[in-house]
């Protein structure tokens, strides 16, 4: 009998802990699909067109070291063949304020191409800034070399946040 008891609380206990709130669910919505193109080139990270990129390569200005890559942000293509940087997370986010409610992220993309049987290499400043309340994080604007390329309202519906670089 004591046995049953014991049972008894211990299922009740796991099914009380178990429980679901949905309003203390936090929606997060961080995803970025980073396109690159030129006036003369509307896809500049197929390095199969002429003049494009033919590697990257991302370090997180944030990081531990001066040397802290972000290995997570693979190269993708869409059904119609243009390429994009998918960013989900990977580098070190800090407090942009003191409320603790914007964080951002700071990287620096270095983009190579052949030219001339000769890599040319630039590297650009990507800073991702995130909005956070205990309902939400989402990417509130990207900066692109100090430039805002995208910018998301507080409590916009998620979406993989599509984010268009001209060079």
């Amino acid at each position: 009998m004591k046995n049953i008891f014991l049972y008894i609380l211990l299922l009740s206990g796991v099914v009380i802990s178990c429980g679901s709130d949905d309003d203390s669910l936090q929606r997060i919505d961080q995803i970025l699909n980073i396109y690159m193109k030129s006036d003369t080139n509307p896809d500049l990270l197929n390095a199969k067109k002429s003049g494009s990129f033919t590697s990257f390569s991302v370090n997180d200005m944030l990081g531990d070291k001066d040397n802290s890559p972000v290995t997570t942000i693979p190269l993708r293509m869409r059904q119609d063949s243009v390429f994009y940087i998918e960013y989900i997370a990977g580098a070190k986010r800090k407090k942009f304020d003191s409320a603790g409610i914007n964080y951002y992220s700071k990287m620096a993309v270095t983009l190579n191409k052949t030219v001339n049987n000769t890599t040319q290499s630039v590297t650009d400043i990507l800073e991702i800034h995130y909005r956070k309340t205990p309902e939400l994080f989402q990417v509130s604007e990207v900066l692109y070399n100090t430039k805002s390329v995208f910018s998301k309202e507080s409590g916009a519906p998620n979406s993989i946040n599509d984010v268009t670089v001209t060079k």
